[in-house]
Order: structure tokens, then C-alpha cells, then sequence
């Protein structure tokens, strides 16, 4: 897949940034998120692949959201299942933040975990610290191992969790043990991405987060290593109803290969607003800068893509 529809699928990450820095700034997240998905809506249907949405932005009668079970490609090719973010953190790109990015992971059909729409405790580290680490044990003893496994103190770690009042206090917890907290105020996908990516600046991730940008993280962490355990966060009886439906098990504790468990996975992530990672798309006359980062299984090789788009030469009504 990474050699025949990697740079198609990429394109559609790099089209659906550019739709969506067109409308950032302006301060309505839902008009950015819609463009991005009019964007990779059109350019994966010109590809030459029978796409399903087993991971999107909810049911079908919420179109015109990319909605999980949605068709894409032209009905010809290879079946293949589509886990896809069109504007992952919407807050940021609304105000010009950091880090909005758009976002997809693909795998042959039945490759990836059909998750729903909930919440997700997760932790993400990098190759180093695989098998060294568990979701449920006390901070302190994953950042020992973590430091341990990087051959550094505690007080040099830095980890990433998102600014929520259910992690006060596991954010007091991680404080005392000396390791350096970076709060995120959204979208803890990219810095999963990180943590398994050597000079980011970020260790580990640790937190209650989105599951299906779980999944898109796991299939990420497949591509270039590291380890990712989760666990299903459901807030009521209806969310467990759910969740069982689908497959799944609150009390199951999963790893990247049970959410990303395809043999041939790409993940493209193109960014929308700059970050720790990606620039943002930057605009001139009749044109546009986008930066890329795209993996696959195969190569295990991560690629950082600048594309530089004629836009005056491609007649996309979304971006006029």
C-alpha cells in the first residue's frame, strides 16, 4: 500500500490541510472541520480503491461528516479500511493555535479496530521502553523504567497529557516524581506520534483521550515502534452497550497490535497549523506549503514530505 497509494493518500491529508488553514483563525471550528472533510471526501473518491470508514466523525445520519461506514475510492481496487481525523484538534485551528493537523491511517480491510466514538485511557512510549511499561501501574514506576530504558534521570523526562480536570491528579502524581509535565490543550494524537519518534522532546504520553484517535495513533506506533497500552473509558451504560456492540471490552487491556492490527498500514499526517513536528500550511501568491509526515509497516521508514501546491492550476471550488 505505502508504494501504490502512499503519495495518493498523502495528497488527500495535504488537500484536507489546506482546506482547513483556509478557514482557521476564523474562530468556528465546525466550518474548518467541514471543509477539511469536503476536501478528502473529493480526492479519496478519485482514487482507485474500495475504501470503508471504520473509524470517522460518527454514524451515518451525521453526514456530511466522513461517517463511519462511509464508501470512498471509485469502487475499483483493493478493499481497504480508512481511519480518518479531517481536522484533529478543531480548537487550535479555529484560533491559530499549535498542532491542528488532518489525519488518516489505512489498512487492508478488517486491519483496524472499528472503535467508537469514546473516550480511551492510554500510554504511548517510544522503542526503547516496550515491554517496560503498564497501563496500570503507578506513575512513578513506568517513568523509572522509561528513564531507566533512556539511560536518563526522571527530572529529564518530559510527558505529554491534556489539560483536563480528571487528570489533576495524575498530573500532581507525575509532578512529584521530577519528570516535567507538558499540558496540551487539545488533540494527543500527534504527541503519541512523538513519543515513539527520537528527538521530539517528548517521552511519554499519558492520559484519558479520544479512542478513535487512539486507534489512528496505534497504527501510527505500528509503523515505527514503540509501545501503546489503552483501555476503553466508558462514561455510562449506554457507552458499554456500545462498546460491546462493536467488538470491544471496557475491561480489556489493549496494545497497538489489537487496534492496529493490519499487516500493511500508512499513516499520513499533514499539518494544518504548526507544531512541535509539522509546519503549518503556509500561503503565497496562487499557491501553497504544506508539510507531511506519512509511515507505512513496510518500509518503517518515516517520511517528512514538503509540498509546494500551484493552486491557481487545480480548480477546487472549496478553496476559491
Amino acid at each position: 500500500m505505502e508504494n501504490t497509494l502512499g503519495l495518493q493518500f498523502t495528497h488527500v491529508t495535504e488537500m484536507g490541510a489546506i482546506a482547513a488553514a483556509r478557514a482557521s483563525g476564523l474562530g468556528d471550528k465546525k466550518f474548518a472541520d467541514k471543509k477539511a472533510v469536503e476536501a478528502m471526501r473529493k480526492h479519496f473518491n478519485e482514487i482507485e480503491f474500495r475504501g470503508q470508514v471504520v473509524i470517522g466523525e460518527g454514524e451515518k445520519d451525521e453526514a456530511p461528516m466522513l461517517y463511519i461506514g462511509e464508501k470512498l475510492g471509485t469502487g475499483k481496487g483493493t478493499k481497504i479500511d480508512i481511519a480518518v481525523d479531517p481536522l484533529e484538534n478543531t480548537t487550535a485551528s479555529a484560533k491559530l493555535g499549535s498542532r491542528a493537523i488532518s489525519v488518516l491511517a489505512a489498512a487492508e480491510k478488517g486491519g483496524l479496530f472499528h472503535a467508537p466514538d469514546m473516550y480511551m485511557d492510554k500510554i504511548v512510549v517510544g522503542p526503547e521502553s516496550v515491554g517496560k511499561i503498564h497501563l496500570d501501574a503507578p506513575a512513578k514506576d513506568n517513568l523509572k523504567a522509561v528513564a531507566k530504558s533512556l539511560n536518563r534521570a526522571i527530572k529529564d523526562l518530559i510527558v505529554v497529557i491534556l489539560d483536563r480536570e480528571r487528570h489533576e491528579d495524575k498530573i500532581a502524581e507525575i509532578r512529584k516524581t521530577g519528570a516535567r509535565v507538558k499540558i496540551v490543550q487539545d488533540g494527543d494524537l500527534l504527541p503519541g506520534v512523538a513519543a515513539a519518534m527520537r528527538g521530539t522532546g517528548v517521552h511519554i504520553v499519558m492520559g484519558i483521550g479520544a479512542a478513535p484517535e487512539g486507534v489512528i495513533t496505534a497504527a501510527a506506533i505500528r509503523c515505527i515502534g514503540g509501545e501503546m497500552q489503552a483501555r476503553f473509558w466508558p462514561r455510562n451504560e449506554e457507552e458499554v452497550k456500545r462498546l460491546r456492540k462493536m467488538g470491544g471490552s471496557e475491561k480489556k487491556l489493549y496494545k497497538q497490535n489489537d487496534l492496529a492490527g493490519g499487516k500493511d498500514i500508512l499513516f499520513s499526517a499533514t499539518g494544518v497549523t504548526s507544531g512541535d513536528i509539522l509546519k503549518g500550511v503556509r500561503f503565497f501568491g496562487g499557491g501553497a506549503r504544506t508539510h507531511s509526515m506519512v509511515m507505512g509497516t513496510k518500509s518503517r521508514k518515516v517520511r517528512f514530505v514538503d509540498t509546494t501546491h500551484s493552486l491557481d492550476k487545480i480548480k477546487i471550488k472549496y478553496m476559491l
